[in-house]
């Protein structure tokens, strides 16, 4: 923490807890139980800073897992929606169709009993050249109703079809707006227990958080330095085209405020921030960290190039851009805005390509990083940052 960010801390609590978490490549620590804070009931001001720093840790963690469960739901039930609106198209359109053909088919039936169905020119010409199967003229209308009645059936059949998956469609979407709305009610209560732990930080002392500051600091260089002593980040490679497009892209964007489900342009979250980078480079990736993850290339680190996505936690709940020498750019948290790290600034899960099958650029030269772009925590939050819905 920068003396003049501690000095904001000091005048501001709500600042200040921004530089309240660590974030370690090393094991994590097992999670807390439940405290009094984490459930409401009031501050424990005799909590060490290491405790205090843990149970942040896991708080973070979870906050963010449920926010990128949630863009997922979001995703899957904007496009569930539109396939439902698509089918609801098509039924209209088949259903009109077949109205249009019943019409037919019963005047046929009314001129057939009414007597008014004559042979056409064209017929009776076709009649009179092959006169061995010839048909009398209600034969001829039972043909042509035969033919309707036929038309009507298909009509009939994929109407039904059509009804059926705009059904099967609705509930799909009334299956995900309940996931949707349990998500949420998930997320916004992590956001609680955040405010909750916010309240107590609030109460310690400016040398306290000054402690805090310089532990996270430490963790993260610790982490850091292992990272780099065990050759994982040895690797000098250079970017594919899109790739250094979505470097580019990705280091414009420091600065820029971290905001819960956002993909820019004014403010993103971790994975909006990566996807907006990769589709601007024309790769278009998924959306959340998880299906980054899972769905990506997976690349070891000694591997690493830029343009490649660094995945923490374990259940791939964060994301950064790798931009080369051992550093990320990311949006860490609410709270704080897009900088950039040093790729342990986080509990490391692994790396994914989005381009593996494009060759690396012969030579390479990165975009100069803005003034004090790695300025703030890697790991900041702040209630105040979150959406009041969603």
């Amino acid at each position: 923490m920068s003396g003049t960010v501690l000095r904001t801390v000091c005048s501001a609590a709500l600042a200040a807890l921004v530089m309240a978490s660590p974030a370690v490549a090393a094991p994590v620590a097992p999670d807390p139980g439940p405290s009094d804070v984490a459930t409401g009931k009031g501050p424990d001001s005799t909590k060490s800073i290491a405790e205090l720093l843990t149970e942040m840790r896991t708080l973070y963690r979870q906050a963010e897992e449920a926010t990128e469960t949630y863009n997922g739901t979001a995703a899957e039930l904007k496009k569930r929606t539109a396939e439902a609106r698509r089918l609801g198209s098509a039924l209209a359109a088949a259903r009109l169709a077949l109205s249009r053909s019943h019409d037919e088919a019963g005047r046929l039936a009314r001129e057939q009993y009414q007597g008014r169905s004559g042979f056409s020119s064209y017929a009776q010409l076709l009649l009179a050249r092959d006169p061995e199967h010839a048909l009398d003229q209600g034969h001829v209308i039972q043909r042509v109703a035969a033919g309707r009645a036929a038309t009507v059936k298909r009509l009939a059949d994929a109407a039904k079809h059509a009804d059926g998956l705009a059904t099967a469609a609705r509930k799909v979407r009334d299956r995900q707006r309940v996931l949707a709305a349990r998500r949420k009610k998930q997320r916004d209560t992590v956001r609680a227990r955040l405010r909750n732990v916010e309240k107590l930080l609030a109460t310690l002392s400016a040398e306290k958080i000054a402690q805090m500051s310089r532990l996270e600091q430490q963790a993260t260089e610790k982490a850091q330095g292992a990272l780099v002593a065990s050759g994982a980040l040895s690797s000098s490679r250079q970017p594919s085209e899109a790739g250094g497009e979505a470097v580019k892209y990705a280091i414009g964007q420091v600065g820029k405020p971290y905001v819960w489900g956002a993909e820019g342009p004014g403010s993103f979250d971790c994975s909006g921030l990566t996807s907006r980078a990769w589709a601007t480079a024309g790769r278009p990736i998924p959306r959340t960290s998880q299906e980054q993850w899972r769905r990506l290339r997976k690349v070891p680190l000694k591997t690493l190039r830029p343009g490649d996505l660094v995945i923490y936690f374990p259940k791939a709940t964060h994301v950064a851009m790798y931009i080369g020498n051992g550093l990320v750019v990311q949006a860490p948290r609410p709270g704080t805005r897009v900088k950039v790290s040093p790729v342990a600034s986080n509990p490391l899960l692994g790396a994914v390509r989005p381009d593996p099958e494009d060759a690396s650029l012969r030579t390479y030269e990165r975009p100069n990083l803005p003034r004090h772009a790695s300025d703030g925590s890697d790991t900041g939050y702040s209630a105040s940052s979150a959406p009041s819905d969603a």
